[in-house]
């Protein structure tokens, strides 16, 4: 609560929220709706749990306890937890973040073709509901291509789905794979569109082919994440667009969100058609 000129003015109390990692300490002017999901985040905790590749790249001040304050300043109540790359197929860190969350939580894990059934049963009644796979660089990788789909008819008896995380050059060169995946498919970062290629890349195409043409049996999702990779022709410092670059890359999202709403609309009038 802080004096205003005309009294009391009630102050959120979200506004002077120090989160570790993040920028800035004010709550979001747009109000989150109840039930908000952040549907992709990564828990570090390696005091707790030794990554299984400690050269690579880690997160400090990434445990529960520094999620949860961030929880607080967005407005977030759900969450999904996908086990971060260091991690490779240890899930524990994940199991372990889901506990702690509570029912408002689900996870993401790593896996190979060797898991055992017992193995994804665990993983199951720990809360995961899906396994990523991450190809987009392949010197790093801990899966690769071919175990896309025979893992994915394992976990589409589970009612799992699959995240592929690989770049739009690697989606593309994979469609004919990507088509005939039996489970609900989920395109990390956005699909990785190369710039200024965007919504004229194959992989922009496949990926809207693959949401419409699955619509009307519901088993291929678009995962839309809030958090975009940084675009090429950005700025180093500023993140701005070069001189002559924005008016085109705003006619670009125009004209994008136009197809989205003939999309969006051609699939209600398949669902309404052939049921959800």
């Amino acid at each position: 609560m802080a004096l205003a000129a005309g009294g009391f003015e009630m102050r959120d109390a979200r506004a002077e929220h120090n989160v570790p990692n993040s920028d800035g300490t004010e709550a979001p002017k747009l109000e989150a709706p109840a039930n908000a999901c952040d549907c992709h985040m990564h828990i570090y905790d390696t005091e707790r749990f030794p990554v299984a590749r400690p050269g690579s790249r880690l997160q400090s001040n990434a445990r529960v306890a520094e999620y949860r304050l961030l929880q607080q300043r967005l407005g977030t109540r759900r969450t999904v937890i996908v086990t971060p790359a260091p991690y490779a197929t240890t899930n524990d860190v994940t199991l372990d973040a889901i506990a702690q969350l509570g029912p408002d939580a689900r996870g993401v894990a790593v896996v190979t073709p060797e898991v055992s059934d017992a193995e994804l049963r665990r993983l199951v009644d720990g809360g995961i509901r899906g396994i990523r796979f991450t190809q987009f660089d392949p010197a790093t990788a801990v899966t690769t291509l071919d175990m896309i789909e025979p893992l994915s008819k394992r976990v589409n008896e589970l009612g799992w789905h699959v995240q592929i995380h690989l770049r739009g050059d690697q989606i593309a060169a994979a469609a004919d794979l990507l088509t005939r995946l039996p489970s609900t498919v989920v395109f990390d970062h956005m699909g990785r569109l190369p710039q200024p290629d965007g919504t004229g890349h194959a992989a922009y195409r496949i990926i809207r082919q693959m949401l419409f043409s699955n619509s009307m049996r519901t088993s291929t999702q678009r995962h839309a994440r809030a958090r975009m990779n940084r675009q090429a022709d950005r700025g180093p410092e500023t993140g701005q667009q070069p001189d002559g670059r924005k008016e085109q890359l705003r006619e670009r999202t125009k004209r994008a969100f136009e197809e989205d709403k003939a999309l969006d609309a051609a699939v209600r009038r398949s669902i309404e058609l052939h049921g959800a």
